[in-house]
């Protein structure tokens, strides 16, 4: 280590007090200093930081442990140092290790002894929990707002697109004819599902650690409900050494988060295959892709790909913050200062995610025709033959082998089901009539599946108008 400390000074040369220096003799090693500091990355705590320690100032104060007088010049203190932060004025210390500890010195070099006294009956420990606890939550109610904008999108293109007749798929392979309103519906539930986890992930985050002290509480007369009042929390965490080592909070967000990109990345592949030219159902205008530095044709679906690729990076940090709290004993350890980057991270992708596809969406412009004869080809009207056999007496799998058989000579003559004569199929079954070509074009075939939660645009049209309604009735929190 001594190279570092000759890059940074002599290891003598005098550094400003810890905070928690007292116990010590020697100054710690620059190398440690810099390798054991946070407040490069959890600076991003500041404003949850300060709230917290009004919060527990006030409380300190109706609990009689500090005057009224001292929580006052606290309080203003430290919004003084809320202001010079968000206006750029704030010097961030390296050697006072993280975001707790530079606002506390600051406090102090502004307001005197009094500002010593805000850390009476806390700890770093349940302060950091409390802190990451409030950026969590704020962070939820803000990606729910996105998937606000994402999910009216969808419902607005699937409002548009309801008659618009496309193949669907299984096995990537031409299925049956669906309607697009009725394939962004699909996207839409997914999203809503992954809302209802975030709600649900919200509910288990808004609980308070404040006042569990470093792990066993304190010996002041505090009131854990009142800070929790304050803050906004459901209610007070209800044992301290699980207050301060908790982080399934941080691993619940990033489950749902992981389970989240999982979905955008189905959406995203299916937007790349639709936009190639061998489907060309789509296109994206040029503001959502780019060129190719050789090719002059190429227009990349570069957003699309970048959230599929962008789905390993959530999952990625879904498996560090689960390794990082294998094994843990109680309580809070000091691995627990890399749980931050993670979840800073996997919040940031996840934003700008679901902000770009909230702008992309509804640029969708749809290729009707070409989608809507993609969707008459390869005898996809199969199944609506089969079962119109059934509805004539025959039973299913009876029906199913004559239709395979129709199938198979209407591919081997390079035709489609529609295109066959009544005679041709009347050599297959009797029981075929005149009102066959009802069900065999697309149009019938989408009309037919006219029920709850069906293809047909009577049906897209209804499941809108309920998804609009759910959005509307929403709660944000």
């Amino acid at each position: 280590m001594s190279d570092e400390r000759d890059k940074n000074g002599e290891a003598g040369a005098e550094k400003p007090n810890k905070l928690w220096g007292g116990r010590f003799s020697e100054s710690t090693d620059s190398f440690i200093e810099r390798f054991t500091a946070s407040v490069g990355f959890d600076v991003r705590l500041y404003r949850q930081d300060i709230a917290g320690s009004i919060a527990h100032a006030t409380m300190l104060a109706e609990a009689g442990v500090l005057t009224e007088e001292e929580a006052r010049q606290i309080s203003g203190g430290l919004e003084t140092i809320l202001a010079d932060i968000e206006q750029g004025r704030f010097e961030w210390s390296v050697e006072l290790e993280d975001v707790h500890m530079n606002i506390e010195a600051a406090l102090t070099a502004r307001i005197g002894e009094v500002g010593k006294k805000l850390h009476t009956g806390r700890s770093r420990n349940d302060q950091v929990a409390t802190d990451l606890r409030l950026y969590v939550r704020e962070e939820i109610d803000a990606i729910r707002g996105l998937f606000l904008n994402l999910q009216s999108a969808l419902i607005d293109l699937a409002e548009r697109e309801a008659e618009t007749i496309m193949p669907g798929f299984t096995h990537l392979q031409s299925a049956q004819p669906v309607t697009f309103g009725h394939h962004m519906l699909a996207w839409y539930e997914m999203l809503a599902r992954d809302d209802a986890r975030l709600v649900d992930c919200r509910k288990r985050v808004n609980v308070s650690p404040l006042g569990a002290g470093a792990l066993a509480g304190t010996s002041f007369p505090i009131d854990r409900a009142r800070t929790a009042e304050l803050l906004g929390f459901d209610a007070p965490a209800g044992n301290s050494l699980d207050a301060v080592s908790d982080r399934d909070f941080a691993i619940e967000l990033a489950a749902v988060g992981s389970i989240l990109m999982t979905h955008l990345s189905r959406i995203s592949e299916e937007l790349v295959l639709w936009m190639s030219a061998q489907f060309g159902f789509i296109d994206l205008p040029d503001r959502f892709c780019t060129g190719s530095s050789i090719m002059p044709q190429k227009k990349n679906p570069d957003v699309p790909e970048l959230v599929r690729g962008k789905a390993g990076r959530v999952q990625g940090h879904l498996q560090s913050l689960l390794t990082l709290m294998n094994s843990q004993p109680l309580a809070y350890n000091k691995d627990n200062q890399e749980d931050k980057e993670p979840v800073f991270d996997l919040i940031d992708t996840l934003k700008d995610c679901l902000f770009a596809y909230g702008e992309m969406i509804p640029a969708i412009e749809c290729r009707r025709e070409v989608m809507r004869e993609a969707a008459g080809q390869d005898c996809a009207t199969a199944t609506d033959l089969a079962d119109y056999l059934v509805r004539k007496g025959l039973a299913f799998r009876d029906a199913h082998a004559v239709t395979g058989k129709t199938v198979a000579h209407t591919l081997a003559q390079g035709r489609e089901l529609h295109e066959l004569t009544l005679e041709e199929l009347k050599g297959f079954s009797e029981l075929i009539e005149a009102d066959v070509y009802d069900i065999l074009t697309v149009e019938g075939s989408i009309s037919a599946r006219d029920h709850f939660g069906g293809t047909a645009p009577a049906q897209v049209r209804a499941a809108v108008k309920l998804a609009r309604k759910a959005l509307a009735g929403r709660n944000p929190a």
